[in-house]
This record gives structure tokens, C-alpha cells and sequence, in this order.
């Protein structure tokens, strides 16, 4: 009865994540940036926006990474002039289950 109760909390508790994770749609880079986002090389936790300011006016960006069972990060801010690139990194919690999407925000 037990292991019975124990497997339906466990199945209870994969299916919302799961689900979170699948319906989570990427957000949409800011105008006039242009960025390339991905995980470091050899950790899978550490996730990076690189972007390229090919607008008219100085933004500010940062990463945002959705990790999982860990609470969501953000980078450090970066300024950019136009012309200007930058990269902004950012680091989920090694008890998480590691980084599920990586954003752009403005």
C-alpha cells in the first residue's frame, strides 16, 4: 500500500513539471539585437546570451535561464552602443535538474 502510494505522489509530481517544461515557448530576442544562446561547454548548468547591437540607440540585455526544479537566474545586465557586442552569463543550482530554456531579456 505504501510503494502503491509513493509511486502515484511520484507520478503526481513528474507530470507538472514535465508538462511545464514542454509548453514553455522561447521568448523572442529584443529589436535591434542580435544573439546567440547556449550552454557552456562542459557545464551544463552555466547557460550564455551573446548579442550584437545592430540598432540606433545603447539597450541593455541580460540571460535568463529557466532551470528546471531550481529557482529561475538572471545575468549580469549588459550595456551595448550601437555597434557594440557583449555576452551576459548566468548559473543554475546544481540540486536542479540543470537549465530547460535560455532567454534574451530586455
Amino acid at each position: 500500500m505504501r510503494a502503491l502510494a509513493a509511486a502515484a505522489a511520484a507520478a503526481a509530481l513528474a507530470v507538472p513539471a514535465t508538462a511545464a517544461t514542454a509548453t514553455a515557448a522561447p521568448a523572442a530576442t529584443p529589436p535591434g539585437l542580435s544573439c546567440e544562446t547556449g550552454k557552456h561547454a562542459i557545464d551544463d548548468y552555466t547557460g550564455f546570451a551573446l548579442c550584437r547591437n545592430n540598432g540606433s540607440q545603447t539597450q541593455v540585455f541580460w540571460v535568463h535561464l529557466v532551470c528546471g526544479w531550481s529557482p529561475d537566474v538572471d545575468g549580469e545586465r549588459v550595456t551595448l552602443r550601437p555597434g557594440q557586442s557583449g555576452q551576459s552569463t548566468a548559473h543554475c543550482g546544481s540540486l536542479g535538474t540543470g537549465i530547460g530554456e535560455i532567454q534574451v531579456r530586455p
